[in-house]
């Protein structure tokens, strides 16, 4: 049975009581004070520089709770998030996503401060943010975006977390999959600020772990602006793209499908050429 949204949260949130004691919040403000100044996600991602007319958020991630290990070489330190990075890089890509989170992805945070030194591209930490801890260790990472999940936060946290994020010049990707969801964070694109929040529409349900790329297409409509809309997850070939551009969204995650490719920067290559 595919592991559940809320038992990740549950871990998350046991994690977090322990990291905290071990790293007080000045530790981490002190961090960022000393930090370069975060490269710019947003522009990054929405200024459509590919001659396809799509941009790509491309992911390293060694493994999922779905689907498990990604390539068998991952397994130990085959696993290089700086060499996949570069290759996003020379083949691409508008920004980089990296996961994290240990227990269920085989992530670290460490990987962060890695592609950063590997390449010019801002990176997203893509992880279950719930704390405004995480997106002071985030920042102090080197991140220059993090992802908010709706379906894992209340209104008051949300709101929180995006002044927070916005303090310290951070983009961030407000996920929804739900459609109660989408209508109750669409007041929220672009606050405080324009320019620091692109919203995801997730096309994998992270309870089921089930993927549909009709999802997006189904949803695109009720996104005023679709400069802003990134399409995550199911997205395997150049038609793909071709469909969700026919709705006007030119955004898009990928992670997977690259991942599982021997050479994800050629696989990335692959699928932009494709939808042209």
């Amino acid at each position: 049975m595919p592991t559940s949204l809320a038992e990740i949260i549950e871990h998350t949130r046991l994690e977090l009581a322990e990291l905290k004691v071990k790293t007080p919040l000045a530790e981490l403000e002190a961090l960022v004070a000393q930090a370069d100044p975060p490269r710019n996600f947003f522009t990054a991602v929405t200024r459509r520089a590919h001659a396809s007319g799509m941009s790509v958020i491309a992911e390293v991630k060694r493994r999922s709770p779905s689907a498990g290990l990604m390539r068998e070489e991952y397994a130990g330190d085959g696993f290089r998030p700086e060499s996949i990075a570069r290759g996003y890089f020379e083949n691409g890509a508008s920004a980089i996503s990296c996961l994290t989170d240990k227990k269920f992805f085989g992530g670290d945070l460490s990987h962060i401060e890695r592609i950063r030194e590997a390449v010019p591209l801002p990176i997203l930490r893509k992880d279950f943010i719930i704390d405004p801890w995480q997106v002071w260790q985030s920042r102090a990472a080197g991140a220059d975006a993090v992802l908010l999940i709706a379906e894992c936060l209340n209104e008051s946290e949300l709101v929180d977390l995006l002044i927070l994020s916005q303090r310290l010049q951070m983009t961030v990707l407000l996920e929804v999959h739900d459609l109660e969801n989408l209508l109750r964070v669409r007041p929220h694109i672009g606050f405080p600020h324009p320019g620091f929040c692109l919203l995801g529409i997730n096309n994998r349900d992270l309870r089921t772990m089930r993927v549909d790329l009709g999802h997006t297409l189904r949803l695109a409509d009720l996104v005023e602006d679709k400069g802003v809309l990134v399409s995550e997850s199911g997205i395997r070939t150049g038609a793909d793209l071709r469909r969700l551009r026919s709705v006007d969204v030119r955004c898009v995650l990928v992670g997977e499908h690259l991942m599982r490719s021997p050479d994800p920067g050629k696989a990335l290559a692959s699928l932009l050429e494709g939808a042209g």
